[in-house]
């Protein structure tokens, strides 16, 4: 049986899952327990293959990425001088 998403999200080369997960503990409970993994997309014209990032993060992880996210736009868009990364706005 395969494990599919019980949520998916996108936004440009960008997509999200959430996934959620099972695993007992000692006491052979089963326990259930949500994870999110957030994939970038692009082509590689030089190979011309479509290749791709994942990054698996637990939920305790989210606050954390989403504040390092702003704070890293906040030190490329007030601390440069319009320089773009090839992207349109």
């Amino acid at each position: 049986m395969t494990n599919l998403p019980i949520k998916k999200l996108r936004s440009g080369s960008l997509d999200l899952a959430i996934w959620e997960n099972k695993r007992k503990v000692r006491d052979g409970e089963e326990i259930s327990f949500k994870t999110v993994s957030l994939r970038r997309s692009w082509k590689d014209k030089e190979q011309d293959i479509w290749r791709d990032e994942k990054l698996n993060l637990r939920r305790s992880d989210i606050p954390k990425a989403i504040l390092l996210l702003q704070k890293a736009q906040e030190d490329l868009f007030l601390n440069e001088d319009n320089n773009n990364d090839g992207e349109e706005d």
